[in-house]
């Protein structure tokens, strides 16, 4: 029997890792661009940016869909 695998991209990538590949390959200025969150564009930081995201359920989906419209692009 083969194990299941998700179909979700999601799947097993924490949050942080997300904001980690998001932040090196746009930067927090492009992302800042792109969605437009004050924790990306006033004194942003991987720390202060995953609070701010924990916290609010609409900022972390649109980081999410950027991530799954992102991911072909990624080096691999």
């Amino acid at each position: 029997m083969q194990p299941s695998t998700s179909k979700d991209p999601l799947h097993g990538i924490t949050l942080q890792k997300i904001l980690e590949q998001l932040v090196a390959f746009y930067g927090f200025d492009t992302l800042g661009e792109l969605i437009k969150i004050k924790c990306f564009t006033k004194n942003p930081s991987v720390k202060s940016s995953l609070t701010f995201l924990r916290k609010t359920d609409w900022a972390r989906q649109k980081v999410e869909q950027l991530y799954i419209r992102t991911l072909p692009k990624f080096p691999k």
